[in-house]
């Protein structure tokens, strides 16, 4: 091997040194601010440890899940499969959207510039119009005819970021069993609507620690309650909607973003609202399965009258 050779040798191990203790570093943040918001021990030292790990690699992460995927991180060491699909995701993304949120730097719009040709005028316009929050739901909008008719986007670009997106998620994918797309569990709308009550009944009543949101909040206060909780598999974090939909309806305090994830760690959100109009006016629903929460009230109403 010549001079120069080894230069560049140096020089590789130099790079990717760098990016793995800077994912190992996200990774203990992570812990650190789970275990101010008093998540589930457990959890946050899962976290520590996969930093620990990640920092004493004597390979490249990106290589590992460049030839190996998912499962390749996987095998590492202390890397479980929730791990694995978060690392898959800064690698990809550049960002992790579990770590801003617990930051309170959760940015939708700047989560949408991932995609290559999406800008931040296109990424606000498309957060605005179609309450995107994050890429699987952007992917969906490019899929059901939504996002083509977006001003400044039409089928051509919308068939281009289907595209995008498919290759970025599909990456992150690889470790979900095989089967059909939409056919991933979720918690029943009862869980999620005692996780919501809980949250809710314990931020009104100051139970919760809080954390200062960077968006729409030019004070800088602490004011945003985040909740931790486990029921039976599933984990659940939940913070009030901070969007600027939320802001400008005057909703902030009544919409309630529920982030969860089971054994399988595929982390999916639901969010719930005061229902204001219809037979469900007034009643807590989940956006997406209302059917099931009218079911649900109609099973309550039955056994009260009946007792």
């Amino acid at each position: 091997m010549g001079a120069n050779d080894a230069q560049v040798n140096a020089m590789e191990r130099v790079a990717w040194l760098v990016e793995n203790r800077q994912i190992a570093g996200r990774l203990r943040e992570a812990a650190l601010l789970l275990r101010a918001q008093r998540a589930n021990p457990f959890r946050l030292n899962a976290y520590l440890k996969a930093a620990d790990s990640v920092a004493g690699l004597d390979f490249s992460l990106r290589e590992r899940f460049e030839s190996a995927g998912i499962p390749g991180l996987d095998e590492i060491p202390a890397i479980g499969a929730g791990i694995a699909a978060s690392i898959a995701e800064m690698l990809i993304t550049e960002r992790w959207n579990q770590l801003e949120r617990l930051r309170g730097s959760t940015d939708s719009t700047a989560l949408l510039q991932a995609v290559p040709g999406i800008g931040p005028e296109l990424a606000h316009r498309i957060h605005e119009e179609l309450h995107v929050d994050t890429l699987e739901q952007l992917e969906a909008a490019a899929n059901d005819g939504r996002l083509e008719k977006i001003p400044g986007v039409g089928p051509r670009r919308a068939e281009a970021w289907c595209a995008a997106l498919e290759r970025m998620l599909g990456r992150i994918r690889e470790r979900r069993p095989k089967g059909p797309a939409d056919t991933f569990r979720e918690p029943p709308v009862s869980m999620l609507l005692e996780v919501d009550r809980e949250y809710r009944e314990k931020a009104q009543a100051g139970r919760l620690p809080t954390i200062s949101p960077r968006r729409f909040n030019p004070e800088n206060k602490s004011w945003l309650p985040i909740l931790h909780t486990r029921r039976a598999e599933w984990h659940f974090t939940a913070l009030y909607s901070n969007t600027a939909l939320a802001h400008r309806l005057g909703r902030v305090h009544d919409w309630v973003i529920l982030y969860f994830y089971d054994h399988d760690h595929i982390e999916r959100q639901r969010t719930v609202v005061t229902e204001p109009r219809g037979p469900l006016h007034g009643a807590r629903v989940v956006r997406g399965r209302e059917q099931e929460c009218a079911a649900l009230r109609e099973d309550l109403v039955r056994v009260s009258t009946s007792a």
